[in-house]
């Protein structure tokens, strides 16, 4: 299938590794011209054709940086994917999270998307173009282990879905994609979940992976190329009467309806 997506231009945030990474590459593949950025953009990164830009989403000054330089680089910005953000276990139960524990997660996962779909808006709206958030299963399915992150993708979720009702009728299409564990380092790197959870609990990192692949109905975590795959569809004008909402890609994790 032809997504027409070839001629466009768009935004990856977190787009050094994982999913990231997959999605740069899809969209690349696709013919889109992509603004990758990323805290460190060596790596694969650098052997795709893209303008590859360096910052820190985490600060607040960030997003208008790198949108600025998005709209500087390519004319403008038809794709904007939030992909930024990062998940750190606890297992020491709730008490061990503090409040800079509490305010880092947020700023992260949350307030870095706000504030690059606040600044790329303007552009968006103009080229009636669609935004594609990264968000995750854990928004609908909390989790203590990871209580600061569902809460944070949590308020992602609900966040994409009001601002889908303010624009929609302007022309841009706002959708978020929830994955379950995917097959990238954030998961099973060195200091990824499984390695760390594992050491809490006196397990193997391999065993805690299998555990998790176990919890979906496919039994295998997700491949990055096939969170990659839906962001593009969704990107694209083939999905051109979505929006508002979250499709999950999960393997069948999430059993309610």
């Amino acid at each position: 299938m032809d997504l027409r997506l070839r001629g466009k231009t768009a935004l990856v945030t977190g787009a050094s590794r994982g999913i990231g990474l997959a999605v740069t590459r899809t969209l690349v593949e696709e013919g889109v011209r992509v603004v990758a950025a990323a805290r460190n953009v060596d790596g694969d990164l650098k052997e795709l054709p893209v303008e590859a830009v360096a910052i820190d989403l985490g600060t607040p000054e960030g997003a208008a940086r790198v949108v600025e330089e998005a709209v500087t680089r390519v004319g403008g910005i038809d794709v904007l994917v939030n992909n930024v953000g990062f998940v750190r276990p606890r297992p020491d139960g709730f008490t061990s999270v503090t409040d800079e524990d509490w305010l880092a997660t947020l700023n992260l996962d949350l307030m870095s998307a706000v504030r690059t779909t606040r600044a790329a808006l303007p552009s968006l709206l103009e080229r009636q173009g669609a935004i594609v958030t990264v968000c995750s299963v854990n928004a609908t399915l909390p989790d203590p282990l990871v209580i600061d992150y569902s809460a944070a993708k949590a308020a992602c979720l609900s966040f994409f879905k009001s601002l889908s009702k303010e624009v929609g009728a302007r022309g841009v299409r706002v959708n978020t994609v929830s994955p379950g564990p995917v097959a990238t380092d954030l998961w099973l790197g060195k200091g990824g979940v499984a390695e760390t959870v594992g050491a809490a609990v006196g397990a193997e990192a391999g065993n805690v992976a299998a555990k998790a692949a176990a919890d979906s109905v496919t039994g295998r975590f997700t491949r990055p190329e096939e969170v990659a795959d839906l962001v593009a569809f969704l990107a694209s004008d083939r999905a051109g009467n979505v929006t508002g909402t979250d499709v999950l890609i999960d393997g069948g994790m999430t059993q309610t309806m």
